[in-house]
């Protein structure tokens, strides 16, 4: 059975005209795809597309209906809805039934079809559809589809919160953050957002170049302005898919907040962006701790040497019993290899931690240097380097995402990469 989050409607499949008072909330940030198998109904997915109300969607389209979608997701991660165009019933449950085997958990599916019938209907929700639209259809037809996907009270939030900590100080926890967020946004095509929560000396702004006049303590100052439209004036966007809530790296006051200081913020930027990169500062305090108690996917950046692993395995233990149905927290080592100082191995970690490191990065001092004076991340000065590789490994464990689609290089690919490894 498909495994998307199911829309609650009445069951009832025809058409009737919107009321004058129909309001649509706004759709988050999300990405959709869409199969038709007309030229009409792409035309019109392509007009819902401009509306205002999906003016944050991702939205492509392409032909073919199911089959096409079945085989384009046999090797690329899936959106957060697929639309589906058939004009047969004997082949929409076959269709379904074969999308369902290559399909992400959540993913939102909507058919458009050109059966009315409720026993029909029933068997689609059955098998976790989440809306069904008669054709012909209107733009508005399709904006309303979407947007009801995630403003319904019973809708789960769209945005996955992956918290990044570091088990003790210096250990690159943020520059680890940086660049796993950076390779969720480019190479796995998520809508993300990085949130610096160290206030006083966080260093996003600089890592990605970046240097708002506004960032995350004009939010956590101001609680009673939080709500979309404040924090959306609030990000810095970096790239097509990266934002960044910058901390201001001021000392001009003390940054001491309440336990749930936070909570807005997070849950206003769940409602908009499909990923929130919390970087969290290496202290202890009730913010701390909610932040990463409340995370979707943890992951705690330790160097090889003993208060590292005495840490990483107190905050192991503390997120294992705060947390007893969530996935377990990731840990990588940072900072491998340094001349001349003796190291605890990555088998010790593993054994003491009775979970292996996700990956082991080396210290490389000279290109992770550079990047930071230069303001780029790792895969911008160096993108066919080991490390940039392990971020990537490290933002699909941390997503769900187990395949990317990369783009195709030229028919010169081959021989520019001969000529490197010469």
């Amino acid at each position: 059975m498909i495994s998307y989050a199911r829309q609650t409607t009445e069951e009832q499949p025809d058409v009737v005209p919107p009321p004058a008072d129909d309001h649509i909330a706004p759709a988050p940030r999300v990405s959709v795809q869409a199969f038709c198998e007309t030229v009409e109904t792409a035309a019109t997915i392509q007009a819902a597309g401009e509306d205002r109300r999906l003016g944050k969607a991702h939205i492509k389209i392409q032909m073919g209906g199911m089959a096409a979608a079945a085989e384009a997701y046999r090797s690329a991660p899936t959106p957060n809805v697929i639309v589906l165009e058939t004009d047969g019933r004997t082949d929409i449950l076959a269709g379904l039934d074969q999308l369902a085997t290559v399909c992400d958990p959540g993913t939102r599916v909507v058919v458009i079809g050109r059966i009315n019938d409720v026993a029909l209907y029933r068997e689609l929700v059955r098998r976790g559809v989440s809306d069904y639209v008669l054709a012909p259809v209107t733009p508005l037809d399709v904006v309303r589809s979407i947007c009801n996907l995630f403003s319904a009270p019973e809708a789960k939030a769209v945005g996955r919160i992956v918290a990044v900590v570091g088990a003790k100080g210096g250990v690159g926890a943020s520059t680890i953050a940086h660049n796993v967020a950076w390779a969720i946004a480019r190479d796995l095509a998520m809508d993300s957002v990085v949130a610096d929560l160290d206030l006083a000396f966080g260093t996003a702004g600089l890592d990605y170049n970046q240097d708002p006049p506004q960032g995350i303590a004009d939010a956590v100052f101001s609680p009673d302005r939080i709500d979309i439209a404040f924090m959306d004036r609030l990000l810095s966007k970096c790239t097509d898919h990266l934002s960044l809530l910058a901390a201001p790296a001021t000392l001009d006051r003390v940054y001491d907040f309440g336990t749930e200081a936070f909570d807005a913020i997070f849950d206003t930027l769940r409602a908009t962006m499909p990923c929130i990169v919390l970087d969290i500062p290496h202290q202890w305090s009730g913010w701390t701790k909610r932040a990463l108690v409340g995370a979707d996917d943890i992951l705690i950046v330790a160097a090889p040497d003993l208060a590292s692993l005495r840490n990483t395995k107190n905050i192991f233990d503390l997120l294992k019993a705060a947390r007893p149905n969530d996935r377990m927290p990731l840990y990588c080592l940072n900072q491998v290899g340094v001349p001349k100082r003796p190291e605890i191995n990555a088998g010790e970690f593993a054994k003491a931690i009775e979970s292996p490191p996700v990956v082991t990065i080396p210290f490389e001092p000279q290109i992770f240097g550079a990047a930071a004076n230069n303001g780029q991340m790792i895969a911008e000065i160096a993108a066919n380097h080991r490390t940039t590789e392990m971020f990537l490994q490290v933002a699909q464990r941390l997503t769900g995402r187990s395949e990317t689609k990369k783009p195709k290089g030229s028919f010169l690919s081959p021989l520019i990469e001969k000529l490197r490894a010469k």
